[in-house]
């Protein structure tokens, strides 16, 4: 059963994949590869990381509506970026190299997560959850800060702003994704080999102990990872709020194992297969100019409230 669901999972990867390559294309063969190819790959593993990360995030959290975006992630990358558009202006924070704010932004964005996590989950059992209520709360103080900010730059930085703050999946540099991909693959890589302590985590707080494990320092493991894969991603592409909660749900409904070396490879396929297939269907087929981050916004927003409505209702 499992190995029919990822065989066709798989196959609708490379058909959407190949069609994404293919469909309408001109002139050479060489550059249209060589152009949809990159962001083929960019797309690949935005879906592959986050969705990776929300499926980490609603394990140690044992809540599958929780993703890591309620932390404040997409609101700490959004105050990052004002700060700097407002204080270099918009003209010097467009010749700012590339590699340079992606690392600045991957820098502060995990430094910042793992210093909560790790201020949060020092002592007590209930950090966890407090940790959740801490991230609510710093974002509505991020987003408000960076509101104000907002009110107070040119209208042209503004315009800049404004741009650079939504998820493209069509302006990714060569060198940085190539530089992500290599943080992301080593990081699926520990993950695939700490799959089975995920099982164990995901019992809770005390089966874990009576099987030998420690769920305090597990959980912090697999947070930094989680800070690792969403700090990436937002670096790269900008923030993509309810990606994760779309995949998830695709997931769990799809997949019917509470083992991670089956959920986790699942997700990666989903997530390619969710923002390959949606960026083929409105760019080559629609024909249409809408980016595909506000459609998956608002497929995500749909699926958390069905989610909180069904789970209330029960």
């Amino acid at each position: 059963m499992l190995r029919r669901r990822f065989f066709w999972l798989l196959l609708v990867l490379l058909v959407v994949s190949v069609l994404f390559l293919t469909l309408g294309a001109k002139g050479s063969w060489g550059f249209t590869l060589w152009f949809r190819g990159q962001k083929l790959a960019s797309l690949l593993l935005i879906g592959g990381a986050i969705s990776t990360a929300t499926i980490l995030f609603q394990t140690i959290t044992h809540n599958r509506i929780l993703t890591p975006s309620i932390m404040g992630f997409d609101a700490l990358f959004l105050l990052i970026l004002t700060m700097m558009v407002f204080g270099l202006g918009a003209g010097g924070y467009t010749q700012l190299s590339k590699v340079w704010l992606f690392f600045l932004n991957l820098g502060v964005l995990t430094l910042a997560s793992v210093g909560l996590f790790a201020l949060l989950l020092k002592d007590q059992s209930s950090d966890l959850m407090r940790m959740v209520l801490t991230g609510i709360i710093l974002g509505v103080m991020f987003r408000s800060l960076s509101s104000l900010i907002q009110r107070l730059i040119d209208p042209s930085e503004f315009a800049v702003l404004q741009s650079a703050s939504f998820a493209r999946f069509n302006r990714v540099d060569a060198d940085l994704l190539l530089l992500s991909a290599g943080l992301v693959l080593v990081t699926w890589i520990c993950l695939w080999i700490m799959r089975h302590r995920l099982d164990i985590l995901a019992l809770g707080e005390v089966l874990p102990v009576s099987l030998g494990a420690d769920p305090k320092r597990g959980q912090l493991v697999v947070l930094m990872f989680i800070s690792i894969l969403v700090s990436v991603s937002t670096a790269l592409v900008g923030p993509v709020a309810f990606l994760g909660l779309l995949v998830s749900s695709l997931t769990y409904r799809l997949i019917p194992s509470w083992h991670h070396g089956h959920i986790l490879p699942a997700a990666v396929l989903i997530g390619g297969i969710t923002l390959v297939g949606g960026q083929l269907v409105l760019e080559r087929i629609l024909k249409l100019e809408t980016p595909l981050a506000v459609v998956v916004e608002c497929l995500g927003g749909l699926v958390f409230l069905f989610l909180i409505l069904r789970k209330g209702s029960t």
